[in-house]
């Protein structure tokens, strides 16, 4: 079918999605019924497990990360460069989004930029401000639900249990913040970094493979 062929990356990158957040899903309650097991509590079932904190902690931890790495891949390849690589603008094009107004009225351009300055403000920087937001949701997400994971914890030792606003300045927030951060950040730069010297056949994300070394952008 037509539809599937125009549309195959996105499906197979949410099939991908859809498998892996299932093993993380069903192999997270294994862990956490042989958890219990250890500690003589009872089984948790796996539709209390869906919806419990830790779960969803550790979902949105991930997530956060990875919107953080996008947001900020968006917006810093809009300012900066990196000379040879196929991930970075050429320095030498000129650049293509000046006087929307006028390219407002190209056929075929989103109506949203003939809604005047401000629409096309908002427009011109949405990808990076929708994957910021993303980033946002993700991060208070992560924080409420591992300060309600926390907070059980220490009730089921005796401890007195964090606030959730006090929460954020515990040290395990960050930890698991930071260690996300830094892997996502050093996977895009030598992403960048080897797409100056290295190829792969087809793809938009890499340089033709005949493209001397040289050549910045795709």
């Amino acid at each position: 079918m037509r539809w599937l062929k125009d549309n195959s990356l996105t499906i197979v990158l949410l099939l991908l999605f859809a498998v892996s957040i299932a093993g993380q899903w069903l192999t997270g309650w294994h862990v956490a019924l042989e958890d219990a097991a250890r500690h003589g509590e009872p089984a948790m079932s796996l539709a209390r497990y869906t919806i419990s904190a830790e779960f969803l902690s550790s979902v949105f931890e991930n997530w956060e990360s990875e919107f953080l790495q996008m947001s900020a891949y968006v917006v810093l390849t809009a300012m900066l460069i990196q000379r040879g690589s196929s991930e970075s603008r050429d320095p030498e094009s000129p650049p293509r989004d000046t006087n929307l107004e006028a390219q407002a009225v190209k056929t075929g351009a989103p109506a949203i930029l003939r809604k005047g300055p401000l629409a096309r403000a908002l427009y011109a920087r949405s990808l990076g401000l929708a994957l910021f937001l993303l980033f946002l949701l993700s991060f208070v997400m992560h924080w409420t639900q591992s300060a309600h994971a926390a907070a059980a914890d220490a009730e089921a030792h005796g401890e007195v249990a964090r606030s959730t606003i006090a929460y954020l300045g515990d040290p395990q927030l960050w930890f698991e913040s930071f260690q996300n951060w830094q892997s996502e950040f050093l996977s895009t730069a030598v992403l960048v970094l080897l797409s100056i010297f290295l190829r792969q056949r087809e793809s938009p994300e890499s340089k033709p493979v005949a493209a001397p070394h040289s050549k910045t952008g795709s």
